[in-house]
């Protein structure tokens, strides 16, 4: 019981400041298919937050993630598109420092459905380290959520991100 309380308490601390620190970003994670379902669902998205940058780390070449945006009406000086990532881990690792330098305390995460949780466990723990909040805003799709051993894997590599600056980047890409 001593240890589930303080674990409790914070789970809910968490979810109030969730609901009360409005997003002052989108994040989206890379990797959608040849129909960009990330990318056109996000332009949709960001047309009722007019007034908020957008975040697009790894996916679809710059030039088709542009289109999608301009095509719905979204100035292009919106978008910040980032292809250092080569991994869920890594687009975090990325981005938050220029989230953090930018003063940004919360962000709206896009990703697919089946990738959410492993999205927000590593992004709770490498934007949490630097006092950024996220809101989950899942791409529906067809597929199943993915195994829970992924979380588990990229959860520990996060921590080990915060820890050390290392991802354990290329020993996940041996294992595959």
């Amino acid at each position: 019981m001593a240890f589930v309380l303080p674990l409790i308490t914070w789970w809910g601390y968490k979810e109030v400041q969730n609901q009360i620190v409005q997003p002052q970003a989108v994040v989206v994670l890379g990797g959608s298919t040849r129909r960009l379902e990330r990318e056109k669902f996000t332009a949709e998205f960001v047309r009722q937050h007019p007034n908020i940058p957008i975040w697009i780390t790894g996916g679809s070449p710059p030039s088709f993630t542009q289109r999608v945006f301009t095509k719905a009406g979204v100035d292009p000086k919106r978008l910040h598109l980032d292809y250092e990532a080569v991994d869920t881990v890594t687009n975090f690792t990325t981005l938050v420092d220029d989230l953090q330098a930018r003063g940004i305390k919360s962000v709206y995460l896009i990703t697919s459905d089946f990738h959410m949780r492993r999205a927000c466990v590593i992004g709770e723990i490498i934007l949490g380290s630097r006092g950024i909040y996220l809101k989950p805003v899942p791409v529906p799709s067809e597929k199943p959520p993915e195994s829970i051993e992924k979380s588990i894997r990229d959860g520990a590599r996060a921590i080990l991100w915060i820890a050390t600056g290392y991802t354990g980047v290329n020993v996940v890409k041996n294992k595959r």
